[in-house]
C-alpha cells in the first residue's frame, strides 16, 4: 500500500490518456485544476499524485462522471512554471479504487483504496491466455513501422498476466472508455479476456487499413517521384553554384562582413549551410535565419573614439544637474582615467539614492559627456536568468538576452548601459538573474560573454555600464561587490528650488505648450510648494505638483490677454489644501514622547518614540512593528533607566509598574541599530515627567556600558530632519565627520549635540546632571553643542 492510500489526496484529472502500472508516460499540463494539484502535491512534500480518467469531458466532474479507478503515479521528471504550464513524467505504480472525491484548494482531492485482485483463473487457463495474447502482439506489431523486434522479444518473455495487461493496454489504438475498463476490472479471467478480444479487434482493424493502403498508394508515386527530383535539381544547383537559399544571401553576406571575428564567421558560415539544405517550408528555418540575423546586425567593430574634454564634460553635469558635487566629481574623475588609458577595465558605477534624485537622467548626461549611445535596461521584477543570458536555441520562441538585445539595437559596442533598478532584481525556479549579471560586470571575464542563443563570444568589455538602484540590502553580495557605490542622498530646500526654477517649471511649461511669458511664478509661492506640498529626497512629486499648477492656470491664461504670475494665494486655490506642515518645531510634546531619525530606501525620515507607564507587574509593552534590533534597543534603554535614575522616585517600584513602548505608523515594519539613544530618551523623559524640546531630534545606538555608537545614513536623517523643521540633532561624537557630506545651508541652520556617554544624552536631551557612582545629580545648564 503507498502513502496515499485511505487519505485526502492530490489528483490530477484527464480526458486524454489512462495510465497503467509499470508504465511511464509524458504529460504536459495546463489545465489549472491540476496545476493547483501539483502545488498541493508539492506543498505536503509528496512524489506521487492520483491520475484520473473522466467519462465526459463536457460534463462537469463528480463521482458520476469519472472512472472510479485511478493509478497511482510516481512524478519522475518535472519542468515548467507551475502557474502556467508543466511538463512532467509519470511512472504509474498501483491501481486504486476511489471512495469519494472532493475540490478543496483550487485541485481536486481523492480518498481511494488499493485494487484486490480476484485469482480466478487457473494456471493452465492463464497460460493459454498467455500464449494467445503473444501471437496476437506479434501480429500487430508486423502492422506498425520501424524495426519491433526488441518489443516482440520482451512481451514473449513476461509470464505475469497483471504485469502483460499492463505494458500492452496502454499502446493499443483504442477508445479510452476501453481502456479505463482494462484498467478498473478486477477479475484476472475477465480482464485477460477484455484485452484478448481488444487486441482481436485492433488486428482487424489494422488489416483492412492496410489493405486500402495498399490500393490508394500508386495514386501517391507520382506525387513522391516530384518531390525526389526538385530535390536532387536544388543539391545539382548547388554543386553548380547556381541555387540555395543560403548561398545566395547568408553565405555571401558572412564572406563579406567586415567587422565579424573569424571564429564567429566558421560558426555563421557552418548554420548558413545546414539552412541551404532544409525545405523552404522546413519548421527550423525561421529559427536559423534570425540567429544568422542577429550574427549579421550585431556591432562587432568598437565604435569610433571620441576625445575625451573633462571641461565640456563637467559643463554638460551642471547644465543638467544641479548640486551632487560629490557625484559628479566621482563621474569626471572616471572619464579623466579613460582619456588617460585606452581600454581601461574600471569599476562600474552603482547610483544608490531615493526615488526621484535624478539616478537615471545622471546616465544620460554620463553618456552626453561622453559623446556615446545611450541604452537603457529596466531590470524591475526580472526574475528569468534567460532575459540576461537569453534562451537556448532548443526552445521555440526562444531569443537573445536584454544585453544582447540592447546593443543590436544601437548599433554600437561602446555605448554607456544603465541597469536600471538592479536592486529590484527576483529568484524564481527559471534561475537567478542577479548570478548572470556577475559575468556581464565583471571586467576581467566580459570580454568573451557567452549569450544563450548566440553560443558565440561577445565582447562587452568596451561598453560602460552604469546601476541604479533605490537600497543596497536586497542586492546580493558579489554582484554588489562588482560595483562602485556612488550615494545620492537627496536635495535640500534651496537645492530644490534652483532645480524647480532652472529645469522643471521650463520643461513642463513646454510639454504644456505654455510660453514663459504667459505663465510666471513667485519665488515665494515655489518655496511654499516645496515646503507644505512635498514632503521627498527628490523632486519628482514635485515635478508632479508643478504639472498640476500649469494644468490648473490653462483656462486663465487663454482668457487672458497679459502674462499670468502664480502667487502665493493661488497654491490652495488649485492644489487644496496643505499636506504637510512644519509646526512640529511649535508643537507641544508630553513627556515620553522623543523625535528620532530613521534611514529608509526613499531617503531620511522622522519617527517618533511614545512611552506610557501605568500600574501592572513590570511588564514590557513594544508595538509599531518593531524589528529584533530596535526591541533589544528598548531593553538597553530600560536597563539605564532603572540604574541611571533611582532617585527620580523614591519610592517607585519598577516591579510593580507595565511599560508600554510605542513608534506610531504600525502599520510600517522599522528595525535597525539607531533608535537607542532615542529609546532611553523616552523612557527617561516618562519616568523624570520632564517633557523633551519637540525642535530637537536624535539618532544613535548604545551599548549596555553607556557608550553611545556611531550609525550610519547621517546625511538622510540630517536632510529629514531639516525637512520637518528640526532645529536641533543629538547623534555619536563619532559622527562628527560624517555631517561634513551635509551641505552648508542645511548645516547653518541646525545645531549639533555630539555626544559619548548615555549620560551626555539625558543631560542634554533633559537637563538631568547624572553622577555615573551616584546617581541624579541637581539640573545643571548642558553643554557641548557644535554649529556647523
Amino acid at each position: 500500500m503507498t502513502e496515499l492510500s485511505n487519505r485526502w489526496v492530490p489528483a490530477m484529472v484527464s480526458s486524454q490518456f489512462v495510465l497503467f502500472p509499470s508504465t511511464a508516460m509524458p504529460v504536459t499540463v495546463t489545465d489549472e485544476k491540476n496545476l493547483a494539484a501539483l502545488r498541493e502535491m508539492k506543498a505536503r512534500g509528496l512524489k506521487n499524485i492520483h491520475v484520473v480518467t473522466r467519462k465526459d469531458a463536457e460534463k462537469p466532474i463528480s463521482m458520476e462522471t469519472i472512472h472510479t479507478t485511478s493509478c497511482v503515479a510516481e512524478v519522475e521528471y518535472i519542468k515548467g512554471n507551475d502557474n502556467e504550464e508543466v511538463q512532467l513524467i509519470v511512472r504509474g505504480l498501483e491501481r486504486h479504487h476511489i471512495e469519494d472525491l472532493s475540490f478543496e484548494h483550487d485541485a481536486w482531492l481523492v480518498r481511494t483504496l488499493p485494487v484486490i485482485v480476484d485469482q480466478d483463473i487457473d494456471a493452465g487457463t492463464i497460460q493459454t491466455y498467455l500464449t494467445s495474447i503473444k501471437e496476437l502482439s506479434d501480429k500487430i506489431i508486423s502492422f506498425l513501422p520501424g524495426n519491433m523486434k526488441q518489443v516482440g522479444d520482451m512481451l514473449r518473455a513476461i509470464d505475469d498476466p497483471e504485469l502483460l495487461v499492463n505494458l500492452i493496454a496502454p499502446h493499443l489504438e483504442v477508445d479510452v472508455a476501453i481502456k479505463a475498463a482494462l484498467l478498473s476490472e478486477t477479475s484476472l479471467n475477465k480482464r485477460l479476456m477484455l484485452l484478448l478480444e481488444t487486441m482481436q479487434d485492433l488486428r482487424q482493424s489494422l488489416e483492412i487499413r492496410a489493405e486500402i493502403g495498399r490500393k490508394v498508394s500508386h495514386k501517391f508515386n507520382k506525387q513522391h517521384r516530384d518531390a525526389m527530383l526538385r530535390q536532387q535539381m536544388r543539391v545539382i544547383q548547388e554543386e553548380l553554384g547556381e541555387g540555395g537559399m543560403a548561398k545566395n544571401s547568408y553565405t555571401k553576406r558572412i564572406e563579406e562582413h567586415p567587422d565579424m571575428p573569424e571564429d564567429v564567421k566558421k560558426v555563421a558560415l557552418e548554420e548558413a549551410q545546414r539552412l541551404a539544405g532544409l525545405e523552404r517550408n522546413s519548421p527550423e528555418a525561421p529559427g536559423m535565419q534570425n540567429y544568422l540575423d542577429l550574427l549579421l546586425s550585431l556591432p562587432w567593430k568598437p565604435g569610433a573614439k571620441r576625445e575625451i574634454d573633462l571641461n565640456k564634460a563637467r559643463d554638460i553635469l551642471n547644465r543638467h544637474h544641479y548640486g551632487l558635487d560629490k557625484v559628479k566629481d566621482r563621474i569626471v574623475q572616471h572619464l579623466a582615467v579613460l582619456k588617460l588609458k585606452e581600454n581601461f577595465r574600471g569599476s562600474i558605477l552603482l547610483l544608490v539614492g531615493p526615488p526621484g534624485v535624478g539616478k537615471t537622467s545622471l546616465g544620460r548626461s554620463i553618456a552626453e559627456s561622453m559623446g556615446r549611445d545611450f541604452v537603457r535596461a529596466s531590470l524591475g521584477g526580472v526574475r528569468d536568468e534567460a532575459e540576461i543570458r537569453g534562451h537556448r536555441r532548443t526552445y521555440i520562441g526562444s531569443r537573445p538576452g536584454r544585453i544582447i538585445q540592447a546593443l543590436k539595437q544601437c548599433k554600437q559596442n561602446n555605448p554607456v548601459f544603465l541597469l536600471d533598478e538592479i536592486d529590484k532584481l527576483s529568484q524564481s525556479y527559471n534561475g537567478d538573474p542577479a548570478a548572470a549579471l556577475l559575468e556581464v560586470l565583471d571586467p576581467e571575464q566580459n570580454n568573451s560573454f557567452r549569450d544563450h542563443f548566440m553560443e558565440v563570444p561577445y565582447d562587452l568589455s568596451q561598453v560602460m555600464f552604469v546601476a541604479t538602484a533605490n537600497s543596497l540590502e536586497s542586492i546580493p553580495g558579489p554582484l554588489r561587490d562588482r560595483m562602485e557605490v556612488i550615494s545620492i542622498a537627496g536635495y535640500t530646500t534651496a537645492e530644490k528650488l534652483h532645480i524647480a526654477k532652472q529645469h522643471l517649471w521650463p520643461e513642463q511649461l513646454e510639454t504644456h505648450g505654455v510660453k514663459p511669458s504667459q505663465l510666471m511664478i513667485s519665488d515665494d509661492a515655489l518655496l511654499r510648494l516645496i515646503s507644505h506640498y512635498t514632503r521627498e529626497a527628490g523632486v519628482r512629486e514635485l515635478k508632479r505638483k508643478i504639472a498640476a499648477l500649469i494644468r490648473g492656470s490653462t483656462e486663465a491664461i487663454i482668457q487672458s490677454e497679459t502674462g499670468i504670475t502664480l502667487k502665493l494665494g493661488d497654491l490652495e486655490r488649485l492644489l487644496g489644501n496643505e499636506p504637510f506642515t512644519l509646526e512640529l518645531a511649535e508643537t507641544h510634546m508630553p513627556a515620553g514622547v522623543v523625535t528620532g531619525l530613521a534611514w529608509t530606501p526613499m531617503g531620511g525620515d522622522i519617527l517618533f518614540i511614545e512611552a506610557k507607564a501605568m500600574p501592572g507587574k513590570g511588564q514590557l509593552t513594544l508595538t509599531g512593528q518593531m524589528g529584533e534590533v530596535m526591541k533589544e534597543s528598548v531593553q538597553i534603554a530600560m536597563t539605564h533607566v532603572r540604574s541611571l535614575l533611582p532617585s527620580l522616585k523614591t519610592q517607585h517600584d519598577y516591579e510593580k509598574t507595565d511599560v508600554h513602548v510605542h513608534v506610531p505608523a504600525g502599520a510600517i515594519p522599522k528595525d535597525g541599530p539607531s533608535a537607542g539613544v532615542t529609546m532611553l530618551t523616552s523612557l527617561a523623559s516618562l519616568f523624570s515627567q520632564r517633557p523633551v524640546n519637540p525642535s530637537l531630534a536624535m539618532t544613535g545606538e548604545i551599548t549596555l556600558r553607556g557608550a553611545v555608537t556611531a550609525v550610519g545614513g547621517i546625511k538622510e536623517k540630517v536632510l529629514a530632519a531639516h525637512r520637518a523643521g528640526i532645529k536641533q540633532i543629538l547623534m555619536s561624537e563619532r559622527n562628527r565627520k560624517d555631517i561634513q557630506d551635509v551641505p552648508q545651508e542645511v548645516r547653518d541652520e541646525l545645531e549639533f549635540i555630539f555626544v559619548s556617554r548615555v549620560e551626555e544624552v539625558l543631560k542634554h536631551a533633559l537637563g538631568l546632571d547624572l553622577d555615573e557612582k551616584q546617581g541624579a545629580a541637581p539640573e545643571q545648564e548642558s553643554g557641548r553643542i557644535a554649529r556647523l
